[in-house]
């Protein structure tokens, strides 16, 4: 965990994509640190975990997050933001919160399709050429990094089972959590339609809204500016 902020304050736990690390919620939690205290959560398999070996299974994943979690939780208001992979991961984490008693102040959702969505997807069975090729296609790594063969075979494998875990996920289409939930999207991501952020209205109980911006899969790196004010009106207000 990368926290930043005081203590007093209420906590935003930010999840990153499938083959993503906690510093690429670095400049969020640098602009967020006044008005909460911010952990980027680091999945193993890479950058200070690179030797532990990531679990390829989304439900496995969840339950090791919660668990290094479950005590920092229960201490203050929790925002849950979650991108890619790490808006599923967010969700399944949250699911385990309220199943254990805990109280989500908000979910936030980013550039990932409801969870009862489903795609036959199979890039993590694919080569080590056609894993760099997704990733490129996406603009989700450095591909600066993607063209380093000493980098790639380490963070590779954690990428795989990244993909494996999200693309071996299922859920119910009535599985819900209690939490008010906002799905972002940009309005012309190729790995979710309008349609599939819009279910994911199906997966809460509380209130919902849709917020689309400019862009791809990776809308909020060029709308940082935009998803960070968001984040900072909800952290400060509630709303």
């Amino acid at each position: 965990m990368l926290p930043s902020g005081t203590g007093q304050l209420g906590a935003t736990l930010l999840f990153p994509h499938a083959g993503g690390s906690a510093s690429f919620y670095f400049p969020v939690s640098a602009q967020l640190s006044s008005v909460a205290e911010v952990f980027a959560v680091q999945y193993p398999g890479r950058q200070d975990r690179r030797k532990e070996t990531s679990p390829g299974d989304l439900e496995v994943l969840a339950d090791q997050v919660y668990e290094a979690l479950r005590k920092q939780l229960r201490a203050r208001p929790t925002t849950f933001f979650g991108h890619s992979m790490g808006a599923t991961i967010a969700f399944e984490v949250a699911r385990r919160f309220e199943a254990d008693g805990g109280e989500l102040s908000h979910l936030f959702v980013s550039g990932r399709r409801a969870p009862s969505r489903h795609r036959d997807e199979s890039v993590h069975t694919r080569s080590d050429d056609g894993i760099v090729a997704e990733l490129k296609l996406l603009s989700g790594t450095n591909t600066a990094l993607l063209g380093d063969e000493e980098i790639l075979r380490m963070i590779l494998p954690a990428i795989r089972s990244d993909y494996q875990a999200i693309e071996t996920y299922r859920c119910d289409p009535d599985t819900t959590v209690r939490a008010p939930i906002s799905a972002l999207t940009g309005d012309s991501d190729p790995k979710t339609s309008l349609d599939e952020a819009e279910d994911w209205s199906r997966h809460t109980t509380g209130a919902f809204d849709l917020k689309v911006f400019p862009g791809g899969h990776f809308y909020l790196s060029a709308q940082a500016p935009a998803v960070i004010a968001l984040l900072r009106k909800h952290l400060s207000t509630g709303r």
